[in-house]
């Protein structure tokens, strides 16, 4: 029993080393403000959900956390972006942003007006109750 418990942890170890892996060349693959910019989204977010594992969703960058969709981010030419993959996180802080272009689960933003870092932690604090809640 012991043993299977280890073999478990092991490969939950490795997961998120190829996550972490796959995360690092999507970065490296960025122009540097974009990367420079999702480097410290991507630290705002593992310091607020200290609990979440690292990996890739629908392409992008995301985090899980008990095993459910948190959120995510990416790059493009034109802006960055965060998911928090919940509609009703966006619309319960509308007035916080007002400043950036949001869409029903997307907050659009630049390298040069990133979004600021409490805002990122209000928002995936928000999003952890969320999932939390949603718990079978």
């Amino acid at each position: 029993m012991v043993m299977e418990v280890g073999v478990k942890d092991e490969s939950r170890v490795r997961k998120k080393d190829k996550g972490s892996a796959e995360v690092e060349a999507y970065l490296a693959a960025l122009s540097p403000d974009a990367r420079n910019t999702l480097q410290t989204l991507r630290k705002t977010i593992s310091e607020a959900a200290p609990g979440a594992e690292e990996g890739f969703s629908y392409g992008v960058p995301a985090f899980r956390l008990d095993g459910r969709p948190l959120v995510a981010y990416s790059a493009s030419k034109k802006y960055c972006s965060l998911y928090p993959m919940s509609g009703s996180v966006i619309s319960a802080h509308a007035r916080d942003l007002e400043r950036f272009d949001t869409l029903k689960g997307t907050i659009h933003f630049s390298p040069e007006r990133p979004l600021p870092a409490s805002l990122v932690k209000k928002l995936v604090k928000a999003r952890i109750a969320e999932v939390r809640k949603k718990k079978p």
